[in-house]
């Protein structure tokens, strides 16, 4: 069991997933500071202006709340989620696009080369089945040769 789990572990697959998480982590923590820093104050600044009772841009964020029956209901954190899930869904789209162009490319001289094997395969194929035509009417012409010097 135990060398089993050795194995499982040294997969490849396995230890990209691993690095994969580290820096999806690490990437989350950019893209959190990003919305929080940046994204939900220039929200609230929107909001100030069109609620212009805000005096700070931190009251205008707790504008992005509402209560009801004393239970605060807090959809500008939600909205920060949502444009946190969507930066970090559009730069994963980004790597794996990078990644899958980069794959392709690189499989393009690999697939060249086995067009030119087979082609050279075939060539050699061609060239046997010449020597054997050859070989089949040499072998037909003597046995010709060989009758007509009997009859002579």
């Amino acid at each position: 069991m135990v060398k089993e789990f050795k194995e499982f572990i040294a997969r490849g697959s396995v230890i990209d997933m691993a690095v994969g998480i580290i820096i999806g982590g690490a990437f989350t923590s950019v893209v959190n500071a990003l919305v929080d820093g940046m994204i939900t104050p220039i929200i609230g600044l929107i909001i100030s202006f069109l609620f212009p009772g805000a005096e700070t841009v931190e009251d205008a964020t707790k504008g992005l709340t509402f209560i009801v029956n004393g239970v605060t209901f807090d959809y500008g954190k939600l909205i920060s989620a949502i444009i946190t899930f969507l930066i970090t869904a559009f730069v994963l789209f980004i790597i794996v696009k990078s990644v899958n162009k980069a794959e392709t490319l690189m499989s393009k001289p690999e697939e060249e080369e086995e067009q030119k094997e087979e082609e050279q395969a075939e060539t050699t194929e061609d060239v046997l089945k010449d020597i054997r035509q050859l070989l089949a009417s040499q072998v037909a012409t003597d046995t010709k040769d060989e009758k007509t010097e009997g009859k002579k």
